[in-house]
């Protein structure tokens, strides 16, 4: 993945060592989605709680937070990515006679505050938060993603951001406010079947975002970087998390896909490039 000299939006809001608080709470469309975003890298709700909290941010004597030079190579990193989704979305979107209104991308440490969607913390893994548009991401989870879950190379992290991304363009098209409103309407069992569809969009458009990198945007990838985007796919998949963890899975407890649907999805926003196409909530065998 060619990304150094890329455009850098500068969209990025650095959180690093402010203080988060303890509290948590998860109420509205945005305590929802962040409780479904938890699940994106396995993260498991009853451990949450136990993970929150604990660990400060690494500040020197004056109190600023000290970066390390991986993780200003991160942050640079992200800016390029996020530049490029807003390129290629802000594209598609003027293509259909519309504007793309562009979200942040919030770089936090152990906890922050969100717009709406109670306390934010690493334990959730990344997440997009609909009450402010914003994506939520500690840095260390890259680390996470490799060492945990075996999605190395730089375009993994990348897959990831887009995906969070997607969850912004559903945002916009009113999906996540429609998927919520059906939550009390339906069983645990059933909802976690719309949670499934909701996340494998997400994984389409990124897979869209990726089929115009080259065209629209100053990144390059190969394919070579879609392959390692397929194996981040698959890395989250709820089966393959719930194996790794307990040794079986349960289809039942899915919210996110499995590794074979993760990668399906994410490689037909590739190969079509066309928004279209990514209907989940039609497809009869997520039914």
């Amino acid at each position: 993945m060619k990304w150094q000299g890329g455009r850098r939006g500068g969209n990025i809001e650095d959180r690093r060592g402010m203080s988060g608080g303890q509290k948590l709470t998860l109420g509205g469309i945005g305590g929802v989605i962040v409780l479904l975003i938890s699940y994106f890298m396995g993260g498991d709700p009853g451990e949450l709680l136990n993970q929150m909290g604990g660990q400060q941010a690494t500040v020197n004597e004056q109190g600023e937070y000290q970066s390390t030079p991986e993780e200003d190579k991160l942050m640079h990193f992200a800016d390029v990515v996020l530049a490029s989704t807003d390129d290629v979305w802000s594209n598609i979107f003027q293509q259909n006679g519309k504007s793309y209104p562009k979200p942040a991308l919030v770089v936090y440490t152990q906890g922050t505050e969100t717009g709406g969607c109670g306390m934010g913390q690493s334990a959730f893994g990344p997440f997009y938060c609909p009450g402010d548009q914003k994506v939520y991401l500690d840095l260390s989870f890259n680390r996470e993603l490799s060492q945990k879950y075996g999605a190395k190379g730089e375009f993994a992290l990348a897959y990831v951001i887009a995906h969070e991304v997607g969850h912004h363009i559903q945002n916009i098209f009113g999906v996540l406010s429609q998927t919520n409103a059906m939550r009390s309407k339906m069983s645990e069992r059933d909802y976690n079947k719309i949670s499934v569809m909701t996340e494998l969009q997400a994984d389409f458009y990124a897979g869209v975002w990726a089929h115009h990198l080259n065209a629209m945007t100053d990144v390059e990838i190969t394919y070579d970087d879609i392959v390692e985007g397929m194996r981040a796919a698959a890395a989250v998949g709820d089966d393959h998390i719930q194996e790794q963890a307990y040794g079986q899975s349960n289809p039942e407890s899915f919210t996110h896909g499995t590794s074979e649907q993760r990668m399906y999805w994410f490689k037909k926003g590739y190969e079509t490039g066309d928004i279209n196409q990514g209907n989940t909530f039609e497809d009869p065998s997520l039914q």
